[in-house]
């Protein structure tokens, strides 16, 4: 057996013989659903684990109370494998995060026996509140991937094992719309009024108006949350929400743009003032890097997955897409083997906690950590990704000194 070899095979047995351990916590986690930023007792049951483990672990990472950070290893290619663990309102762990969080685990466990060999540093990280807050975005913005090479995960899925690459996401942007005129009454003294209502309905029509002009990759959605009390009161004040979504970034950029614009312009024509919030951080599309994302779709048809090239997945969003942008990283989907629930249902969230949820988290912790060795044994590409964080490095300095 020779050196790949021998080191697949140490992957494989070690996922193999602690899956009693990676099921469990699995199963754990995903009776026990707990809501962004409020993960607690996910974030102690992965770092008690690695801990346990032989990992040098960080709670409440990065200013985050739910947040972890657990490292092994000083080789000179760090690699951080990333688990979620927040679940749904209502419905609980229905978009699989508990999958997620096994796989990653795993994953950087099956890699510790090998981390010397491939000259790795492993680094897995525990974020928080991926469906509401983006915990991801505020990790990144406080440095939790300045000394990585690259990263990823994996995300459970039904239908069709599809490629790496056919993954894709949206940016995703949300806005509160405030428009305040001036109450009066509507009968006796409409000519004293600054019709809020009148400003919504604009804004309405414009973006209405601006949906023919957008790419058919781009969605803009709109509802008004309050538009007045009665008919005989011109409303002083109205609401909106809005949200915006597009697979290219730039695309994104241009419609949030032209959104402001068609709000801007309802507030100017009925004399209204306007507050435009961003509710939450805004998720970026997912850019997942070719070469990684060939190892990972080789690794899961090692493993007895068929890859089925015709259609592509996603149009959701996530914040792994801001950690994509910055950085060498993948974001692969596993299938959910004759499962045919949908994310974000009560039938999913059974599935992840069922065999076939199990089957596909060990499957997932196989098939990333026997990706990240794929990427530590080309030394081509990670000279390559060294370069790029020491680039990213550089401009950082040069961007604080400016």
């Amino acid at each position: 057996m020779n050196a790949n070899q021998n080191i697949r095979a140490t992957i494989i047995r070690t996922v193999e013989t602690c899956s009693h351990l990676l099921i469990e916590l699995s199963k754990s986690i995903g009776n026990r659903p707990e809501l962004a930023f409020e993960e607690f007792h996910a974030a102690a049951e992965i770092a008690d684990v690695l801990e346990n483990n032989g990992f040098d672990v960080t709670r409440s990472a990065y200013g985050l109370p739910t947040a972890v950070e657990a490292v092994y290893g000083n080789g000179d290619c760090t690699v951080a494998v990333l688990a979620e663990y927040d679940a749904l309102p209502g419905i609980g762990h229905a978009c699989g995060h508990n999958v997620i969080a096994g796989a990653a685990v795993g994953a950087v466990l099956a890699l510790k026996p090998v981390a010397e060999e491939l000259n790795l540093r492993i680094k897995l990280l525990g974020t928080p509140a991926e469906e509401k807050g983006g915990g991801k975005i505020l990790m990144l913005e406080r440095g939790a991937w300045d000394d990585t090479d690259f990263s990823l995960m994996v995300h459970g899925a039904t239908g069709a094992q599809t490629p790496c690459a056919s993954f894709r996401t949206q940016a995703y942007e949300h806005l509160a719309v405030t428009f305040t005129g001036r109450t009066a009454h509507a009968a006796a003294a409409p000519h004293e009024g600054v019709n809020a209502g009148d400003a919504a309905t604009l804004a309405q029509v414009a973006l209405g108006l601006l949906r023919q002009q957008l790419k058919p990759t781009v969605v803009v959605a709109s509802f008004v949350v309050s538009g007045g009390a009665a008919t005989n009161i011109i409303p002083g004040k109205t609401n909106l929400q809005v949200e915006i979504r597009a697979f290219d970034e730039d695309d994104w950029l241009d419609a949030s743009a032209r959104v402001r614009s068609c709000l801007e312009g309802a507030a100017i024509a009925t004399g209204c003032q306007v507050v435009i919030e961003q509710t939450e951080i805004p998720y970026a599309p997912m850019r997942q890097h070719d070469d990684i994302a060939a190892y990972w779709d080789n690794n899961i048809e090692q493993l007895g997955y068929t890859l089925e090239t015709t259609g592509g997945m996603g149009s959701g969003s996530t914040d792994m897409g801001n950690i994509s942008q910055f950085l060498p990283a993948i974001h692969p989907c596993i299938t959910f083997a004759n499962c045919d629930a949908v994310p974000h249902t009560i039938e999913f969230a059974q599935a992840a906690v069922s065999q076939t949820g199990d089957t596909a988290m060990i499957d997932g912790a196989k098939a990333l950590a026997l990706t990240v060795a794929d990427v530590a044994r080309n030394q081509q590409l990670t000279d390559h990704l060294t370069e790029l964080r020491h680039a990213r490095s550089a401009q950082a300095v040069v961007t604080t000194h400016a």
